[in-house]
């Protein structure tokens, strides 16, 4: 995990100034400012309309008695990408635009919701193991 960590926290600002040198040096300095500051500006709109949406449809599914599992993730994901919108580059601006938009988010819901399902399977069969060795 703390390898994965590294690597994430290294290449992903390595991946932002070189995107931000190019693009500055091709439709300038200011520009490149001006387009970090809108997307930021955008992407916190964006995030907070989607959020209502979200938040209103978990109310509802609880008052109907529905445990709102996909709206949870989608909480979590939208969460993530307003960090990612607020970091000045390119690349996570990307990354957080994926996340905000519905269509896009379902194909990341579906990647998470399987790879929770595969961590409960462990943990299914760690548990078995410790009630086997406790017998």
């Amino acid at each position: 995990m703390f390898i994965r960590l590294l690597i994430l926290f290294s290449i992903i600002p390595v991946i932002e100034i070189t995107l931000l040198i190019k693009v500055g040096s091709i439709i300038g300095v200011l520009n490149t400012v001006l387009i970090v500051v809108l997307t930021a500006v955008a992407g916190a709109y964006l995030v907070r309309s989607e959020g209502l949406g979200v938040m209103h449809r978990m109310q509802k599914q609880m008052s109907m008695g529905i445990f709102p599992g996909d709206e949870l993730i989608n909480g979590a994901m939208l969460l993530v990408a307003g960090a990612l919108l607020l970091t000045p580059g390119f690349f996570t601006d990307t990354i957080g635009f994926l996340l905000v938009l519905p269509a896009t988010r379902g194909v990341f819901r579906r990647y998470i919701k399987q790879y929770i399902n595969s961590m409960m399977d462990i943990v299914d069969i760690e548990s078995i193991d410790r009630e086997d060795d406790q017998s």
